[in-house]
This record gives C-alpha cells, sequence and structure tokens, in this order.
C-alpha cells in the first residue's frame, strides 16, 4: 500500500531502509515518546521491524519526503492494541513543527476508511502534549481515560498516557476532501 500526499510519500518499509530507519529513529527523544520501540534502537531492531509478519488490515508506513531523494522522516501506522484498533506514529525530531504528523496522519486515517475500520483509538504519553495536539487536529477527540502505558523507550517504565478516539463514520473527524485516496 503506498499513499501519496501534498509533501509525502507514504510507503511500506523493505530491509534496504534499515540503517536508514534506525538513523531516523535513533534519537533518544523520539524513542521515549514510543511505547513500542526500545531504545537504544538499532539497524538489527530496524530489519527485525521490517521483517516482521504484516497483517494488510493494519499498515504501518513510513512517511518520506519525495523532493528529499525519498528520505525516511517517520512512520505513520495502525495496529492492535487489546481489543482495540491504535494509531501511532513518530516523525524524528529535526523534522517536527512542520505538519507531517498531521498530514501523516490524514493520509493514515484515509487508509484506515478504505480498510473498512469505523474507530480508532489512540494515546500519548501524558508529558508529551504536542501529541495529542497532532490527534486533536487529525479529529480525535479525548477519552476522558487517563491511562498508564509502558513505555519500551524508557526501559519498560509506566508512564501516564492521556487515551482519544475517532469516529471514522462522522463528519468533521479530521478528514479533508482534497485527501488522496489509498493507492
Amino acid at each position: 500500500m503506498f499513499i501519496r500526499t501534498d509533501r509525502l510519500f507514504l510507503r511500506p518499509a523493505w530491509i534496504e531502509d534499515a540503517p536508514e530507519l534506525a538513523r531516523a529513529i535513533g534519537d533518544k527523544m523520539v524513542v521515549r515518546n514510543l511505547a513500542r520501540v526500545r531504545w537504544p534502537y538499532t539497524e538489527d531492531h530496524a530489519r527485525e521491524w521490517i521483517a516482521r509478519g504484516k497483517d494488510p488490515f493494519l499498515p504501518t508506513l513510513l512517511v518520506t519526503l519525495p523532493e528529499a531523494g525519498g528520505r525516511i522522516v517517520g512512520a505513520s501506522g495502525l495496529h492492535e492494541d487489546g481489543d482495540d484498533l491504535a494509531f501511532g506514529y513518530w516523525i524524528a525530531r529535526g523534522f517536527h513543527g512542520r505538519g507531517y504528523a498531521t498530514e501523516a496522519g490524514r493520509a493514515m486515517l484515509q487508509i484506515a476508511r478504505v480498510l473498512g475500520h469505523t474507530r480508532v483509538r489512540a494515546d500519548h504519553f501524558a508529558d508529551n502534549p504536542a501529541s495529542g495536539r497532532v490527534l486533536r487536529k487529525l479529529g480525535f477527540a479525548p477519552t476522558g481515560q487517563n491511562l498508564a502505558r509502558q513505555s519500551l523507550g524508557r526501559g519498560g517504565a509506566s508512564v501516564p498516557a492521556v487515551g482519544y478516539e475517532v469516529d471514522l463514520t462522522e463528519a468533521g473527524d479530521g478528514q479533508d476532501a482534497s485527501m488522496p485516496k489509498a493507492a
């Protein structure tokens, strides 16, 4: 699955991406905000992640910049979290503040719609309010649940998190009519 937005190209990861992926995510300040990524993150971790089994209804795609030769700047994806469908993303620190997380997130939610998903959950660590702003821009609403989430990037510590969800069948959920359809 591939999707092109105004500035980004979201695509699957290939084994050849492992060195660049490890460099892109290899920042402790990025990894500490992720629940399912270990620190330090190595090329071996990248190869393991790329080689894992993939469910076509739960895509995770690299976020790349076509005008920069396809440089990897992050990832965005869907995954199971218990009985819920969850959304997650990361953007390399050198690319924060440019709207890439929101643009990639909109594309991923469009993919979720095309795949027939109707409700998506997300959360962010309470000490990372910027992620909450991205989720709200995407149409996620706080659930009122304060959670304790394990963070592999923080050595497996239990960290306070804030829960969100979005109903993909409702209007006003961050869907942009100009967004392309998933390919």
